[in-house]
């Protein structure tokens, strides 16, 4: 007997398959994001270790022959940028071969076991680059098409979508609230000669990985038919009815209409991520040396927290939040008063904005001479979230609504081709905060992110007629139900 699609919290349960994924995936990424930029300055930089890394000073001398000499935090920042920029470059031909050769179920499994791989190898200090690139690899298989198969879940229309990509974000963040927590406190332990176990940190982050893929295997019947699948079982029903050749459609008018729309939000969403990746570089290294981690000392305790802790904060948020703001959603949609998406990711690009004009102040205690109370961290944080909320699940939940079907993997993967361009950045604009005041630097963040907001308004009205209803989209070619699907609706988006 066939599975039937059953329903958790009002949604497929597809999607809690797919949440409990891409929460492993993210742990595992997190972890690596949460210790990179301080194993590279405090560990790998060490004269005594460099040497032992193949490829440390070609690398090192490749990047001071373009930015001039960089201390050890400036040489990390830019590893960083480079690392997380290229995490979202492989993403675009991975969309691709998914489209047109693998699906995106394959991808996916290809995906989870090659990163896997990748951070098990980040144990052995001469792995390094050969580590981080085999990471990049798996995430160019996995990140585009597990986000697209959440749409996939959904029929034209359905106005749960862009809940389920909040829901679905969800599950990114608690991974990485809990990486900072686990991976993070696991390589910033100390042995009895005061080194840090970088290796277990690492090696947990691979483990995460292992978790998330064996759930998404043992979750397969429960995901609903990809691209691949799909052509496969209609070419099959049109050899059994008649033999005939489809012509291959152009796009209509309205289908490159949506795909410049969502091509100009993609060079406009570069500076968000520019700014709001300094999570992982300056902000950690702010969290490191400026801030004061005796967050317990209003009971007397002299505990100090580990400095990537401070990275759990954002998934905090995100978790806390996203269970606000989606009834809050949901209420103005009952009242007709829904933004588009283009006006939600205005929104937040100007709180992401309003997230460091509040670090202004903290920089102004550091600026001064003395420690900054961590709590300025905290309120940047819970802005730089919710503006966050605002852009990316409901980018995400566009770029499923509006992109031709056929290519909608790689559509996807140019939606993280803004977060290369934009990482990269990230790691540029951190180099600057060792060259100007703490509260010049948040400022020069702040303006980045008003500006950027300030243009989503302005481009508003062509981008809102070029991407027309969004929940209307031109289907060319409509997927068939999986026999053990017959409860969802057929006519999937």
């Amino acid at each position: 007997m066939q599975a039937r699609e059953r329903e958790l919290f009002g949604h497929p349960i597809g999607l809690t398959i797919l949440f409990l994924t891409e929460m492993w995936e993210r742990f595992c990424f997190y972890g690596m994001r949460a210790l990179l930029a301080l194993y590279v300055a405090h560990r790998l930089s060490r004269p005594d270790v460099s040497g032992g890394v193949p490829g440390f000073f070609a690398v090192r001398h490749a990047i001071e022959a373009v930015f001039g000499h960089l201390d050890d935090e400036q040489f990390a920042d830019q590893i960083y940028g480079l690392y997380t920029a290229f995490v979202y470059l492989t993403p675009v031909f991975g969309g691709i071969l998914a489209d047109r050769l693998i699906g995106q179920r394959k991808s996916v499994i290809i995906g989870g076991v090659i990163m896997a791989i990748g951070e098990f190898m980040m144990m052995k200090e001469a792995l390094f680059f050969p580590a981080m690139l085999t990471l990049i690899i798996g995430n160019g298989f996995f990140k585009s098409n597990i986000s697209t198969q959440v749409g996939n879940l959904y029929g034209k229309g359905d106005a749960r979508r862009d809940r389920a990509f909040n829901v679905f974000y969800v599950g990114i963040n608690i991974g990485g609230l809990l990486s900072p927590l686990i991976c993070g406190t696991l390589g910033q332990t100390k042995d009895a000669a005061g080194n840090e176990h970088w290796a277990w940190g690492f090696g947990s982050a691979g483990v995460g990985m292992i978790i998330g893929l064996c759930l998404y295997l043992w979750g397969q019947r429960y995901l609903a038919a990809d691209l691949v699948m799909q052509k496969s079982a209609n070419a099959s029903a049109a050899a059994a009815s008649a033999p005939a050749t489809k012509e291959k459609k152009p796009f209509t008018k309205g289908e490159l209409a949506r795909i410049v729309a969502l091509v100009v939000l993609c060079a406009l969403n570069i500076s968000f991520w520019g700014v709001y990746e300094q999570q992982g570089n300056s902000l950690q290294f702010w969290a490191d040396g400026k801030a004061d981690l005796h967050v317990l000392a209003f009971l007397g305790s002299s505990w100090e927290m580990p400095s990537t802790w401070f990275q759990s904060i954002n998934g905090i948020f995100i978790f806390l939040l996203t269970f606000l703001v989606n009834p809050f959603w949901a209420w103005l949609q009952k009242k007709g008063k829904d933004p588009s998406s283009v006006a939600k990711m205005a929104i937040g690009c100007f709180l992401l904005g309003f997230s460091f004009l509040v670090m202004i102040g903290g920089g102004h205690v550091v600026d001064s001479g003395q420690k900054a109370s961590f709590g300025w961290l905290v309120g940047c944080s819970f802005l730089l979230t919710l503006g966050e909320i605002y852009l990316s699940p409901v980018g995400l939940s566009l770029v499923t609504k509006i992109a031709p079907p056929r290519i909608l993997s790689m559509m996807m993967g140019m939606w993280f081709l803004s977060s290369f361009f934009g990482n990269y950045a990230s790691g540029y604009l951190a180099t600057w905060s060792n060259r100007m005041s703490n509260s010049s630097f948040f400022l020069l963040l702040a303006t980045i992110s008003l500006v950027t907001g300030a243009l989503m308004i302005v481009l508003y009205i062509p981008l809102k007629r070029a991407i027309g209803d969004e929940n209307a989209r031109e289907d060319d070619n409509p997927p068939i139900e999986p026999p053990h699907e017959r409860e969802l609706t057929a006519d999937r988006a």
